[in-house]
């Protein structure tokens, strides 16, 4: 029987999305990665295949993503294909938790940026680990608050930057102890 509800919704990307994988196999607590064709997961828990028309739904501008995160990147068919399943892996959880950097300007580097905004968007409590100041922030009220924050019992997105460090990694693993106690003897196998 299980003694939670949480689930974790990511897309199993190299660095801070696969960490909250592996913490979430050590915890048991149960995974949906979302995939799509040509997509390449360092870490995956039950995985959804998003197809065009899933894709689709989560399409947007990329002058739009640009103007919310006030910088610009690559504009490939690949990126465009991450943002458009951010939309999902954001929409899935009652909040979204990320690691990176947030940026003097109070956005987030990055891709991760996008998931942080699409958050704020649909109203989801965020949270963004800083790896420079080594700290969790919380969005509130239009501004980061420094926080502890906790895994709600419910779903829960997770995205973050590919270039982990280990203050990251123990950030992420810290997140779940504080949120359910000490890690199963097992994992489950992902």
């Amino acid at each position: 029987m299980e003694k939670h509800k949480a689930r974790l919704v990511s897309g199993g990307h190299r660095g801070a999305e696969a960490e909250f994988g592996r913490a979430a196999a050590l915890w048991n607590i149960p995974e949906t990665t979302f995939t799509f064709e040509g997509h390449v997961m360092e870490h995956s828990g039950e995985v959804e295949t998003l197809s065009e028309a899933d894709l689709a739904r989560g399409d947007v501008s990329m002058d739009f993503v640009f103007a919310n995160l006030r910088r610009e990147f690559h504009r490939g068919k690949g990126i465009r294909r991450v943002i458009q399943s951010m939309f999902h892996v954001v929409t899935r959880g009652d909040e979204l938790f990320a690691v990176g950097w947030i940026l003097p300007d109070d956005h987030v580097k990055g891709g991760t940026g996008w998931g942080v905004e699409l958050a704020k968007f649909f109203h989801r409590k965020v949270s963004v680990f800083d790896q420079d100041k080594r700290r969790w922030y919380t969005w509130i009220g239009g501004s980061w608050q420094e926080s502890d924050p906790v895994i709600p019992n419910g779903p829960f997105a997770a995205t973050g930057t590919r270039n982990l460090t280990d203050d990251g990694r123990t950030a992420i693993h810290e997140l779940f102890e504080r949120s359910f106690g000490p890690a199963a003897a097992s994992p489950r196998r992902s």
